[in-house]
């Protein structure tokens, strides 16, 4: 029984933070291929992402870079915009950082912590241009 409590203790320790994360079955730690059409794809999935994809502003982006993120290497490109929410009001300015497997989108974390840290944000219009 102890060992049963230790072993169950030792797995909700691990339940937190990155290290946590499902991963879409890849290549796991080798090197990862560019994510070449990474702009059109941002496009597509945060006009579905976002409740109000009109009107955003201050979007920067940062150009994919390979990170090691939970022991699997991984291109990550990093955002930051301020979007409108359903009743017109701007959120606030919000950074998530966009995963890449096999040179496709496959997730964004929402609170992307260190993933983002010393990348180098470069304007990113097309965002701001989006439309229904």
């Amino acid at each position: 029984m102890p060992a049963t409590l230790l072993l169950l203790a030792v797995a909700l320790a691990g339940c937190g933070g990155l290290g946590n994360m499902t991963f879409t079955d890849d290549r796991g730690t080798g090197n990862q291929p560019f994510p070449t059409n990474y702009r059109a794809e941002l496009l597509a999935f945060f006009k579905t992402y976002l409740t109000d994809p009109v009107g955003v502003r201050e979007a920067v982006m940062a150009e994919p870079v390979q990170r090691n993120v939970a022991g699997r290497q991984r291109y990550i490109s990093c955002l930051r915009f301020n979007a409108r929410q359903s009743d017109g009001k701007y959120l606030g300015l919000r950074e998530r950082a966009v995963l890449y497997v096999d040179a496709r989108l496959d997730h964004v974390l929402e609170e992307p912590g260190d993933a983002c840290a010393g990348v180098n944000y470069l304007p990113f219009p097309e965002l701001e241009k989006m439309t229904r």
